[in-house]
């Protein structure tokens, strides 16, 4: 099930708030979050959701134990225990056909690749759990006894298949109480109807434009479609993302939690190391304190450190050599601007800006091409195609050019434009929100309704 469906909207998700707020006892209402959130999982992954089971019951065991031990060969034990099975049944369900792959070309292997079906979401509640016992193991956090509220914090539908990657050290005092209130209810409601219209109505009609020039015989391609499909799924990629997180915030808010932002206007940023401040930004802390600040940070052999969480990030990504070289290539970029930053400090803002949007916007044809094949095809058009717009390509942007204008409107950092802004529309907003939810809902429905084309970019991560 995903949070862009008939199915969600007008079903499950009612009668989850129902059933939840139905009682004001915590415990009751933990269970009830508990089981919509095992029910939303199983209603696609019906046998993964005992892998989810299994992560979740393990590391409750494993912090007890950390914490019970805390300070001797043991606790240190059961943090490796939690470390090497959690990535291990990663690196089984995620990498297992790479590795083979990879192995296969040197030596040949006695038995058949392995073809297993990626589980929903263990990327992200396999973060979530190992940090969580990594963070009771430095103490700084204590290790939750109640067994339903961390089983809830793991599963918890809202962020479950698709994050954002959510800290426990960031819910730990809302796990077990949550007060009721309206305004974080009509929040929620807002921030999820703003996501639901950005992932339906932008992310859905660039995605299907998307598919008609990447997915199509290269050789038709010319140079500016090239370049403007590429852009386009770069927008496809920034609002169905950024859309799920949006309403992944709005729905924790309407089950009174507050998680954090994951997205901050990337598409305004002035360098590449100011973008990925920007972009899943969760995914970004966990690499920073788990694996660039324990390597020496800033301290010590920076440059090793640095290519060692971008060789990571991609292939977080995905279980190919194409998301390794892509992480690579931020990596290249991070250690240019940290060798340059007298020359990039005395250069406009404007052309910072420029110069980062042509590196993120080619960089997606590294993140959208796995086959190194069709990649090179389509840099050869990207650099060396005809110089003219096809027909169809203009007849294209004019259709969509009103959907294309309020892309861009929704990609201005207008809160950091206009810090005061919204302080003197809070007035405003308060008459607004609700027609302005009704038309959002409304034409994300009718868009829903006749529309089959709905995927999620990053169910595949």
């Amino acid at each position: 099930m995903v949070f862009s469906s008939l199915a969600f909207i007008y079903g499950f998700l009612p009668l989850c708030v129902l059933l939840y707020y139905a009682t004001k006892v915590m415990a009751i209402r933990n269970l009830t979050l508990l089981l919509f959130s095992y029910l939303f999982y199983a209603w696609g992954e019906p046998f993964w959701v005992l892998l989810l089971a299994f992560s979740s019951v393990f590391d409750y065991a494993n912090g007890l134990l950390i914490a019970k031990f805390r300070g001797t060969w043991k606790a240190k034990g059961f943090l490796i225990g939690s470390i090497v099975v959690n990535f291990g049944m990663l690196a089984a369900f995620k990498y297992g056909g790479f590795l083979y792959d990879n192995i296969a070309y040197f030596i040949k292997l006695p038995f058949a690749r392995p073809e297993v079906d990626l589980p929903i979401g263990i990327s992200f509640y396999t973060f979530q759990t190992v940090s969580y016992t990594l963070d009771v193991y430095r103490n700084e956090v204590k290790a939750q006894k109640n067994f339903v509220a961390f089983m809830m914090f793991v599963s918890m539908f809202p962020q479950l298949v698709a994050g954002p990657i959510v800290r426990y050290n960031a819910v730990e005092d809302q796990l077990l109480k949550r007060d009721f209130n309206w305004d974080r209810i009509w929040s929620g409601v807002n921030r999820f109807a703003f996501g639901l219209f950005k992932k339906v109505f932008i992310a859905n009609a660039t995605g299907a434009l998307v598919g008609k020039y990447l997915d199509t015989q290269l050789m038709d391609l010319t140079s500016p479609d090239a370049w403007i499909g590429i852009t386009l799924f770069s927008i496809q990629l920034y609002f169905d993302f950024s859309g799920y997180s949006d309403m992944a915030i709005g729905l924790a808010r309407m089950f009174g939690f507050e998680l954090e932002e994951n997205f901050r206007h990337p598409y305004a940023a002035i360098s590449v190391a100011d973008f990925y401040r920007r972009w899943h930004i969760s995914l970004g802390r966990f690499f920073r304190d788990y694996v660039y600040i324990p390597l020496g940070g800033n301290r010590r052999m920076q440059d090793r450190n640095i290519f060692v969480v971008w060789a990571l990030t991609g292939l977080w990504h995905g279980a190919s050599w194409n998301f390794v070289m892509w992480g690579l290539y931020f990596g290249v970029f991070m250690l240019i601007e940290k060798y340059s930053m007298p020359v990039l400090n005395k250069t406009p803002r404007f052309i910072k800006h420029i110069y980062t949007l042509i590196l993120i916007v080619f960089s997606r044809s590294i993140f959208y091409y796995v086959d190194f094949g069709q990649l090179q095809e389509f840099w050869r058009h990207l650099f060396y195609g005809r110089a003219a717009l096809s027909e169809g390509m203009v007849l294209d942007l004019y259709n969509h050019c009103f959907l294309l204008a309020l892309a861009v409107l929704l990609c201005i950092p207008w809160d950091e434009i206009f810090p005061s802004a919204e302080q003197r529309l809070q007035p405003a907003y308060k008459w607004l929100s609700l027609p302005a939810v009704i038309a959002m809902m409304l034409v994300s429905t009718v868009l829903l309704v006749g529309d089959t084309y709905n995927p999620f970019i990053y169910f595949r991560f």
